[in-house]
């Protein structure tokens, strides 16, 4: 498995800390890592509200790297409370494709490499799991 994808594992696993912030929050049971395409991780965690104005940790760490004046993405990995990896929501598919839509179609971020299972190394591309943009 390329090296990079043990970066962002324990990128994440760095930061995932199931907490209890508040009888309404909870946060750190989901952590994702973003490789961008300059190379910088960037990392989020899960946040659970009783009024559902959370956020997936995969969300997160792509604000934490647009916080950080940066847009474009190469890898995704996110981390499962038993440690195990997993794919992005729809919402977080949709905040991906959204990022640059012109580039959807022809590159970019239909080549989103995303990790699906980290101890078989099997990943996925943003395109095959989100094959058409509802625009």
């Amino acid at each position: 498995m390329d090296t990079i994808w043990k970066e962002l594992y324990e990128a994440a696993k760095a930061v995932q800390r199931e907490r209890i912030i508040s009888d309404y929050v909870s946060c750190g049971e989901v952590a994702a890592a973003i490789l961008s395409r300059s190379g910088r991780i960037y990392t989020g965690v899960c946040i659970d509200t009783c009024s559902t104005l959370g956020i997936c940790a995969e969300r997160n760490a792509i604000f934490n790297m647009i916080t950080n004046g940066e847009q474009d993405i190469d890898k995704v990995l996110a981390i499962l409370p038993d440690g195990s990896t997993g794919a992005p929501c729809g919402a977080c598919r949709e905040l991906m494709v959204q990022l640059m839509p012109e580039c959807y179609k022809d590159k970019g971020y239909k080549d989103i490499e995303i990790m699906l299972d980290y101890a078989s190394g099997r990943t996925v591309k943003l395109g095959e799991i989100t094959p058409a943009w509802w625009i």
